[in-house]
C-alpha cells in the first residue's frame, strides 16, 4: 500500500516537473536541432585555424631554385585562418611581372573560388599581357584560355551550371604542350586538343588575381578567393583530385614546377619561396567564409 502511494508521489512529481520545464526542454531541443542543421556544431568549426605563413616553402638556394626544395611549418590542410573578399567593383591583387610567373610550354593555375554571384568576363587568375587567363567569360561560362605570340589562342570552357554560388569552387586550368584542360572540384569538365605544340606567349605583363580586363574595361571578381597555385607544369588528373581533397588549406605538390604560391590566408605574399609577393588593391581578409 506504501509502496503504491509512493509511485503515484513520484509520478505526479515528474509529471509537474515536465509541466513546468517541458516547454523549456523542447525549446532547447529544436534550436540545438536547427544549430545543428546549421553546422555550428561541425567539428571543422572547432578545428584549429592555420595562422598567416604557418606553411610555406623553403628554397635554400635561393628564388628559382629547384635544389633540396622542402616545406616548412604546419602543412597539414588546415583550414586557412583568413580568405581573401573582393567586393566585385574595385578589388584585386597584383604580383609583379616576372620570368617565374610566365612559363611558355606547359601551365597549372587553380584557385579556390566562392562566387556572391556569376558575372561576364570576370577574371579569376591573369596573366595581363593575355600569356594565360582564367576567368567566367560572357554567358557566364568558365574558361582557360593561353596566346601565343602570333596572337592564336587555345580554350577549354565548361558551362556555369556547374559552378556553385554561395560556396566554394576549387578552379583548375592545364596546358601539357598538347591539350587544354579544366578541372572542377578535381574532376575534368572541358578539354581542346591542339595538332601542333602550343607555346604560350612570354610577354611582360603582372599576374593580377580577382580583376580582367577588356574592351568593355575592367571587370572584378564578386566573393572569396583561397590558395591559388600556379606551376610551369601540367599537373596530372589524380594531382588535382589530391589538391581538391586537401581542401582550401591544402599545400602545393610537384614542388620544384611551383611558380607561385598565394594562400590568401591574411595577405597576399607568395609563399611559394619565390618571393612573388602580391599587392592587394581594396581586398580585405576575412575569417568569417564557411566551408
Amino acid at each position: 500500500m506504501f509502496d503504491s502511494a509512493r509511485k503515484r508521489a513520484r509520478l505526479q512529481s515528474a509529471m509537474e516537473y515536465l509541466m513546468t520545464y517541458g516547454w523549456a526542454i523542447l525549446i532547447i531541443a529544436v534550436v540545438l536541432g536547427a544549430l545543428f542543421q546549421l553546422g555550428v556544431f561541425n567539428s571543422s568549426s572547432f578545428s584549429p585555424r592555420a595562422p598567416p605563413g604557418a606553411c610555406q616553402v623553403f628554397r635554400p638556394s635561393g628564388p628559382g631554385t629547384t635544389q633540396n626544395i622542402n616545406m616548412m611549418g604546419v602543412c597539414t590542410g588546415q583550414l586557412p585562418q583568413y580568405v581573401a573578399q573582393f567586393n566585385g567593383a574595385s578589388s584585386y591583387v597584383t604580383v609583379l611581372d616576372s620570368a617565374l610567373n610566365s612559363p611558355t610550354n606547359a601551365v597549372t593555375v587553380s584557385g579556390w573560388f566562392y562566387y556572391k554571384q556569376i558575372g561576364k568576363n570576370v577574371g579569376l587568375i591573369w596573366k595581363s599581357a593575355y600569356n594565360y587567363d582564367l576567368y567566367t567569360g560572357e554567358g557566364g561560362v568558365v574558361k582557360f584560355t593561353l596566346w601565343n605570340a602570333s596572337d592564336t589562342s587555345t580554350q577549354a570552357r565548361f558551362d556555369e551550371v556547374l559552378l556553385k554560388v554561395n560556396g566554394w569552387n576549387y578552379i583548375t586550368g592545364t596546358y601539357d604542350g598538347t591539350s587544354t584542360i579544366l578541372y572542377l572540384n578535381g574532376q575534368q569538365t572541358g578539354i581542346i586538343g591542339n595538332t601542333a605544340k602550343f607555346t604560350i606567349r612570354d610577354q611582360a605583363g603582372d599576374l593580377v588575381v580577382g580583376k580582367r580586363g577588356d574592351s568593355a574595361g575592367d571587370i572584378y571578381f564578386n566573393g572569396l578567393i583561397s590558395n591559388v597555385q600556379i606551376y610551369d607544369s601540367s599537373l596530372t588528373a589524380n594531382q588535382i583530385q589530391a589538391l581538391y581533397l586537401e581542401g582550401i588549406g591544402g599545400a602545393p605538390m610537384k614542388l620544384q614546377n611551383l611558380v607561385g604560391w598565394w594562400p590568401l590566408n591574411g595577405n597576399a605574399n607568395d609563399y611559394s619561396g619565390n618571393n612573388n609577393n602580391g599587392v592587394p588593391t581594396s581586398v580585405t581578409f576575412t575569417s568569417q567564409y564557411g566551408k
